[in-house]
């Protein structure tokens, strides 16, 4: 449910803006802020898992998340769909997503672990991919209001499975208090990080491009000197770095912090966090980078484009459960190691067969690359940042997995966005004046949009109609040309992950596995005198 949110809704944006009467930038908060509070409340939402228990905790999430799911499906207008959506969905994502790795960690333990990972990382990985197609399908036969409804059925299925089939935790002892100084230092940061880093793009890196509204008020004018992206910065890094001296400081006089900063001692949670956030930039960018060349490039519809990504999610599936199966005979480590691998060769691949006109078929090997890669590292890599992490700390170390991701996330959009945007306009630019027949006018008006446009740039109705065809090849050229360096530097940031990936020692778990069980035995027998003396 929280992995399909945040993509199933993206093909209905030009629906609702008809049945709402609305604009973009109105309706833009729907997503945005969804992503926001989910990514400011994370680490919150973990460290009430350690409090409370994941259980109780995953329950709470869960029925907030239905809720928000029932106001959005009856919303009539703009703002109760962003209460529903962005807001109470959003609390409910935060407290549901920390809660499932927590209950995994604690119920599964060695080898079953992996297993258990890969099947959360194949639910997920799936939502991701699939949620367009699923999205375009509900929309054009049915409406829109059902990406939410589905939600509403779905969470008393869960609710239940959860109440039935995991144990009831047993909390002996002072509960501790929640750190308050703290859980507003991180939300406020967490919120700022990405707006800035998601926005940059919308709103201007630095002169301001459009005015920030939000739910109909103007909260930064477009006339300001800066845009508020560098200010959302600044700010977040105060904020965050006012949140980590706290933080040190509670956990030093032992006061309940909210986040334990001393658990990057552990090398595999430090170096895994780290590596995670360069798989994230990887996998945002293939679908990303797809998605613009199939809708601008060769100009399918968003359901079709969802089509086409249907291979990368069922590999994704398959990745995720070969690689769980993977963990009983080699070292988890090393099943991340080969993802990031598989998901570095997927990308090449792809810069190397982009193009206006690159088929289904030819795309089927990177696809596959694509999602075997990210199967296989993307659920063992939590697996390796939570191996260290004490049982009653998981709950805020997987709140901290999660937002890692999410700004990883962020952050591949951000920059492979730009990229593209900057790239397409200046190849655009150097086809258009190679065209022959278009008259100077026409060159100087398409110039012009196309530096306004970049990617989303298309012939306006007052074009000849000669030269429209020429000026759609010329940006089509442009995108698939564009693409390639995208993509590249893609590659290279997965390559970086790989290389860091080898700074995660082998957990002890492993190499325990593989020893003679006569040995382990002995061990044990020996351990067990030892304690009794």
């Amino acid at each position: 449910m929280a992995g399909l949110d945040s993509s199933v809704l993206n093909v209905a944006i030009p629906t609702i803006l008809r049945d709402f009467h609305t604009t973009l930038p109105r309706l833009q908060w729907v997503i945005t802020g969804y992503s926001l509070t989910f990514a400011a409340l994370l680490i919150i939402g973990g460290r009430l898992v350690d409090i409370y228990g994941a259980r109780q905790v995953f329950v709470v999430g869960a029925v907030l998340f239905g809720v928000g799911s029932l106001i959005a499906a009856l919303s009539t207008g703009v703002l109760m769909l962003v209460v529903g959506e962005a807001v109470i969905e959003g609390i409910g994502a935060s407290l549901m997503l920390p809660a499932s790795l927590a209950i995994l960690t604690s119920t599964f333990h060695g080898r079953e672990r992996g297993t258990a990972f890969s099947m959360w990382a194949a639910a997920m990985g799936a939502a991701y991919a699939l949620g367009p197609v699923l999205g375009g399908f509900l929309t054009t036969n049915f409406t829109w209001r059902w990406a939410f409804l589905i939600n509403v059925i779905a969470v008393p299925f869960a609710v239940v499975g959860i109440l039935l089939l995991t144990k009831r935790e047993h909390r002996s002892g002072t509960r501790e208090p929640i750190d308050v100084p703290g859980a507003v230092l991180v939300a406020s940061g967490m919120a700022l990080l990405v707006f800035a880093i998601s926005e940059g793009t919308t709103y201007g890196w630095w002169k301001a491009l459009h005015g920030l509204e939000i739910a109909g008020v103007t909260v930064w004018p477009a006339d300001r000197i800066v845009s508020p992206v560098p200010i959302a910065f600044v700010s977040s890094c105060l904020l965050l770095l006012a949140f980590y001296r706290v933080e040190r400081r509670k956990e030093r006089e032992r006061r309940s912090p909210l986040f334990e900063f001393g658990q990057l001692r552990h090398l595999g949670f430090r170096y895994g966090l780290t590596t995670l956030v360069f798989l994230a930039m990887g996998q945002v960018a293939f679908v990303l980078v797809i998605s613009v060349v199939l809708q601008n490039a060769q100009h399918l519809s968003a359901f079709e484009t969802g089509l086409w990504l249907v291979p990368a999610g069922v590999a994704i599936v398959v990745g995720s459960q070969i690689g769980g199966w993977l963990t009983r005979n080699i070292a988890t480590v090393v099943v991340v190691r080969v993802g990031l691998f598989f998901l570095a060769l997927g990308l090449g691949l792809t810069a190397a067969l982009i193009s206006p006109t690159v088929s289904f078929v030819a795309l089927l090997p990177c696809s596959a690359l694509f999602g075997l890669g990210i199967g296989f590292a993307g659920s063992q890599l939590t697996n390796v940042v939570l191996h260290d992490i004490p049982t009653d700390k998981a709950g805020a170390a997987s709140g901290a997995n999660s937002t890692v991701r999410m700004i990883g996330a962020a952050l591949g959009i951000a920059v492979i966005s730009a990229m593209l945007s900057a790239f397409t306009i200046h190849y655009a630019l150097d086809n258009l004046d190679r065209a022959p027949g278009i008259s100077a006018r026409v060159e100087t008006t398409a110039a012009a949009q196309i530096r306004a446009g970049g990617v989303n740039y298309r012939p306006t109705a007052a074009t000849p109609a000669g030269d429209t065809a020429t000026l759609e090849s010329s940006v089509s050229d442009a995108i698939a040309s564009a693409a390639r360096p995208s993509m590249l530097f893609a590659t290279a940031v997965v390559t970086l992950g790989l290389l860091l990936s080898f700074l995660i020692p082998r957990p002890a778990a492993d190499v325990l596995d593989e020893l003679d069980p006569d040995l382990l035995v002995e061990a044990e027998l020996i351990a067990e005198a030892s304690t009794i003396q």
